[in-house]
């Protein structure tokens, strides 16, 4: 399990990270498509610290956020509330999951009883000490204003640590890009309007675990603090919010481009490595099927080499609502070790191997140890 505080050297290395899922620095002209999230709204009003409601602060910022992202080429952005409304919290991701977006950004206010302070970033996943999941109770807390809200989310209870933990596991596939995402966020936020940093952390969110693509959540400070309330409150405060909220998509978009350029040449070639497999001295498992793979997301694309850096040979298949690329397919190890290694070089820096049986998936170190 990831520690709930990332040091900002892991999110610099983060930030160059090969994520397929991610529609810029792809060949297709497609534009980057951001759903902006403003948390609660209508009869929920979030936390009244020092009078201030939170509704209206975060959809004000929200959709400064919005304009300043539709004004730079290549953003569309998708908002789930415009104007004052009560939406659920199953209703929020879905929106992104159904026009494919490629991240989902939720904008918060925090409180407390104390004079607590500063602006942290939230990605999914869970931290084992109870300790850690105030900030989720409370904003999951809203489930309990839905009609229903019993049949609609199946039992979950926000209070509930057991119930949070199998949140979790959806949001394993997007982890990296997620925390790339809020580290390049919260930086700005600290960095630029010198705010206290209460970094990049992971709790369990109802609204961010249904979402199929890098999601983050940000509390932009506590409404319940004497001066930093009056601050997110106040006109300045929501523009240099919205302003350093926004840097960090674009920036997160650039990263991404760098990331997928062919900036360089592979140090191997097609031919040294095809060289390479028919010198290479065979390690067969009988009955397995071996690939590389390369990349999750639930974008189907086209297995043509130029959408993956010139690697042929390259299949896709639908498992758990995600599309899995793969390259290579062979029952001799040393060949996708070799494979992998290539693909590597080409510019997929987290591709692994993976093992079939009878089309089935198995655990790589089961079927090496059973040799």
């Amino acid at each position: 399990m990831r520690s709930n505080r990332l040091l900002p050297s892991l999110l610099f290395a983060l930030a160059l990270v090969f994520t397929l899922h991610c529609g810029y620095g792809q060949t297709d002209g497609q534009p980057f498509v951001v759903v902006l999230d403003a948390g609660h709204g209508g009869r929920d009003p979030g936390n009244l610290g020092n009078g201030f409601k939170e509704k209206d602060i975060v959809l004000d910022v929200t959709l400064k956020i919005g304009k300043i992202l539709e004004s730079t080429p290549g953003f569309e952005v998708v908002y789930t509330r415009k104007s004052d409304v009560f939406i659920e919290l199953y209703d929020r991701a879905p929106v992104a999951n159904r026009i494919d977006a490629d991240i989902f950004v939720s904008i918060h206010c925090d409180s407390h009883n104390s004079q607590a302070y500063g602006a942290g970033t939230f990605v999914m996943g869970l931290d084992k000490s109870a300790k850690n999941l105030s900030t989720a109770k409370k904003e999951n807390e809203v489930i309990f204003l839905e009609e229903n809200y019993e049949e609609t989310y199946a039992g979950f209870n926000p209070n509930s640590p057991e119930s949070l933990i199998g949140l979790e596991l959806m949001q394993q596939e997007y982890l990296d890009q997620s925390i790339m995402l809020a580290g390049l966020i919260q930086a700005n936020m600290v960095n630029n309007l010198k705010r206290r940093d209460r970094s990049v952390r992971q709790d369990v969110f109802w609204v961010l675990h249904h979402s199929y693509m890098p999601s983050v959540l940000v509390e932009m400070g506590f409404l319940t603090n004497n001066k930093e309330g009056p601050y997110i409150n106040s006109k300045k405060g929501r523009k240099e919010m919205a302003r350093e909220i926004a840097n960090g998509i674009i920036n997160y978009r650039k990263n991404i481009a760098l990331a997928t350029s062919d900036f360089q040449d592979p140090v191997i070639t097609e031919t040294e490595i095809e060289q390479a497999i028919e010198t290479a001295e065979e390690r067969i498992y009988e009955g397995i099927t071996f690939k590389v793979q390369l990349a999750a997301s639930s974008r189907k694309l086209a297995t043509k080499p130029q959408n993956f850096k010139g690697l042929k040979d390259v299949s896709r298949q639908k498992e758990d609502r995600l599309w899995k690329y793969y390259y290579g397919a062979t029952s001799d190890y040393n060949e996708i070790e070799l494979m992998k290694s290539y693909a590597r070089e080409k510019g997929f820096n987290t591709c692994y191997v993976v093992a079939f049986r009878n089309g089935e998936k198995v655990k790589l170190s089961e079927v090496l140890e059973g040799s």
